[in-house]
Parts: structure tokens; sequence; C-alpha cells
């Protein structure tokens, strides 16, 4: 008998991809065929977004996309968009199945069959219940080096721009001694780079009395050959322990994505960020000082109701002055049920698209620049199993990409290289020798 086939569709952030690939788990666990979304399936399961205005529209776009491929496809809705707006989503002609941040891990539980019919099942948790954590990381048959590892979900902050803690939940963490066996299962599967990711990562722990440092200090003791990489940390979790353990500890990247949103004072404060632009510089220029080859990351927003040409000007000409390596850059859009939504001095939507492109652009060099300054030096690099044109790609400890000729001796391993020349947004290398993290 042919295997039923699935296939995922999956917006936003890090932490849905793993997400996504837990519950394609399920699916393998029940006799499914995982295939590619251009493909016919008879379930497509869409893990959505609502961080911006695009995620959403994306939703039916991606439901038509399914429909073409199968016109008879059981078509499951979850994430956070599910969460949020479910009678919505329900509404879209060819949704069978809206599932809420719970019940995406409950599909097998919630729905009997996958035949299709009306109206649609809408399962969804209230926000103010989501209590329960839900562990998720990528899994041996997705074939990457890289596992990434949800530890945290939820978010206590009031960011007055973001619908997270609205789609999520207040914050939790998985056990920590759930934490440490399920690192060794990845490790066991093969993974060598494990990123940790969450809604807010560096609020690891609290009901466990532990911080995240507490819980980094007994991974990196776990043997074996591997490496651990912080998705992002928020500037005031980032703390001193955090820092002196990347800067001695081969085990933790020298790499921190670091949100910043807004480099004008007056932005910063409409935003209810927990920090100040003298806050961020200060943290900045540390692990600069103290972490060899460092690269940083950083997320900014433009457009956001208020934001005059001065204060993008502010931002602009604050990054530009960081030691930064390079932008996550987000153009601001209108978000139901948030503070700013109410906010006064709307910001044209060409102006926002101007003002994202000369951040993109300020990216570009950055990350250049960086790139440039790392010529000749010798770095840790993990290769990836794919060949392309006769090259082997991988990352290096402080996040730049590097390719070298393909060599199968090579793939899933640690290999200390040496910068030769920068190519667009790669560098190539050629190989030292092989290298231990442990």
């Amino acid at each position: 008998m042919e295997k039923q086939k699935v296939a995922f569709y999956t917006l936003g952030c890090k932490l849905n991809y793993s997400e996504t690939s837990t519950i394609s788990k399920q699916f393998l666990e029940k006799g499914f065929e995982v295939v590619d979304y251009n493909n016919a399936a008879q379930v497509y399961v869409i893990n959505t977004c609502t961080v911006t205005e695009n995620a959403e529209k994306d939703c039916r776009q991606i439901v038509r996309r399914a429909l073409r491929n199968n016109p008879n496809a059981y078509i499951i809705v979850t994430g956070c968009y599910a969460q949020l707006r479910p009678q919505e989503i329900a509404s879209i002609e060819g949704v069978d199945a809206v599932l809420g941040s719970n019940e995406k891990f409950e599909i097998f539980d919630k729905l009997n069959s996958f035949n299709k019919h009306l109206p649609s099942c809408v399962y969804v948790t209230p926000t103010e219940k989501l209590n329960s954590f839900h562990s998720a990381f990528t899994v041996e048959e997705d074939s990457r080096t890289r596992a990434f590892f949800k530890i945290q979900d939820g978010c206590d902050y009031k960011c007055s721009f973001c619908t997270i803690p609205l789609a999520r939940g207040k914050s939790r963490s998985l056990n920590p001694d759930e934490v440490k066996l399920q690192f060794k299962k990845i490790l066991e599967s093969g993974f060598k780079e494990i990123i940790l990711t969450g809604v807010n990562v560096g609020d690891y722990g609290k009901s466990f009395q532990k911080n995240l440092a507490s819980l980094l200090k007994e991974l990196i003791s776990i043997q074996g050959e591997f490496r651990i990489r912080i998705s992002s940390i928020e500037p005031n979790l980032l703390s001193d322990e955090i820092i002196e353990m990347a800067s001695s500890e081969e085990k933790i990247c020298k790499h921190f994505h670091i949100p910043l949103q807004s480099g004008s004072p007056k932005i910063l404060r409409l935003m209810q960020r927990r920090y100040t632009v003298e806050d961020y510089q200060t943290l900045i220029l540390k692990v600069i000082k103290n972490i060899k080859d460092l690269a940083v990351g950083v997320d900014v927003i433009v457009g956001f109701p208020g934001e005059t040409e001065d204060d993008f000007l502010q931002t602009y000409n604050f990054i530009k002055e960081l030691p930064v390596t390079y932008l996550h850059v987000f153009t601001y859009s209108e978000r139901p049920n948030t503070k700013a939504i109410n906010l006064d001095g709307v910001v044209d939507i060409n102006e926002r698209k101007k003002r994202n492109n000369m951040l993109r652009i300020l990216s570009e060099k950055k990350r250049n620049e960086f790139y440039n300054n790392s010529i000749d030096k010798e770095l840790i690099a993990l290769f990836e199993h794919e060949e392309n044109n006769g090259l082997i790609k991988g990352f290096t400890s402080n996040y730049i990409r590097v390719q070298s000729k393909f060599n199968a001796n090579l793939i899933n391993k640690f290999v200390k290289v040496r910068i030769k020349e920068v190519k667009g947004n790669i560098c190539t290398t050629e190989i030292v020798n092989s290298a231990q993290t442990n």
C-alpha cells in the first residue's frame, strides 16, 4: 500500500522551523512520507508567523498553492497567526483545520482523520492558558550538520510593536534535565552544531532557579565534539558570565545576535525596550573587546510610528559607527492589539521601504568589511553535506559563510581553514588541518 504523503511550509523564525521539524517527525512515525511542498500530497501543514504583515498575507497564497497541487488535500494551518486569528484563517477557502500554539504538537490527538469537511475544525487554547512546554529540534531526516533546539518559549516583555507574547504566552523553559537528555540525543544523531532557540532564549530557566549561563556550563561539560550557538539574545540578558564563556570555551560559538531595534532614544522608549542606546553601545564594545574575532548580528526596525528622518539617521549613524557584522532589517507593520498601532506619526510606506534599503546596503558593507578583515585568519569551520559545483560549504564559529574544494572527508567535520578571498557573501578557504573543539 502506498504511503500517504505530507508536505510542510514554514513562515517566520528559526524557532518555527525547529517546531515544524518536530511535527514532521510525528507524521513519519505514523507512516507518512514527507515530500516537498511543490509536490502532490494528501496533507499540507502550514506553520505561520505573525511578526510581519507579509507573513499573514502569504498564508492565503500558500493554501492556494497546496490546492493547485492536490484540490482534495487536507490543509492544516498552525503557528502564531493561527493562535491570534483562528477564525480569520478558518474562513480561508480550503483550510480544514486551524491549530493553535499548543495544538500544533497534538495533530493526531485532535484530528481523527484527514478527510475534507466543512466547517473548518478550530482548536486553539486561549493565550493566557499557554502554560505547557513542547520541546522541538531538527531531526536526523533533515540531513543537516546544524540542529535548532528549542529550550524556551513565550515572552514576558511588553514591547509595544510585538504580538509574540499574545501568540505564544508567558515565558517558560524546558526542564534542565530534559534539555541535557535531548541535547545528548541530538549529538547521538550526528549533529555537530546545536543552535539554542526560543522566543527569548536569554530568559531561560526562571522557574527552575537556573539561567542560561548555568545551563551553558552544564552543556559544554558533556562529552563530544560539538559547538553551541545562541540564536538571539536580548542585550539586557547577555551576562558577563556568558561573555566570559564565549571568550574562553571553544564549544561556544564566537557569534552573538543582539537585537537593537532602534538607535534613537526617543523611538527606543516608544518601543518599550529594556535598555538605552548607551547601554547597547557599552555592551557591543565590551563583547568585541573580550571575544576575539566575534561576529555580532543586529535586529533593527524601520518606520516605527513617530520615527522622523532625524530619528532614522540617528539609528543609521549609530549602527554605522558600531563594530557590528550584519543587520536583520525589518520594516514596521501595524499589528492588531499592540500599543504601537495607536501611536501618532505614521510613517509613509514608501519612506519605510527607503529606510529599509539604506540599512540593508549598510549591512552588506558591514559584512564585507568583516569578511575582508578576516582574510589570512585561521578559523574553525563546520562543513555541510551538499556538494555544489565541486565545492563544499559551511560556517565558521563566528558565522562566516565559507567554501572549499569538495572533499567527502570534510563532511560534518570541524576543520581549521584559512580565509583566502571574499566572493560576495561567501569566503574561499584553504584547509589547514582538522580541529577538535573539546
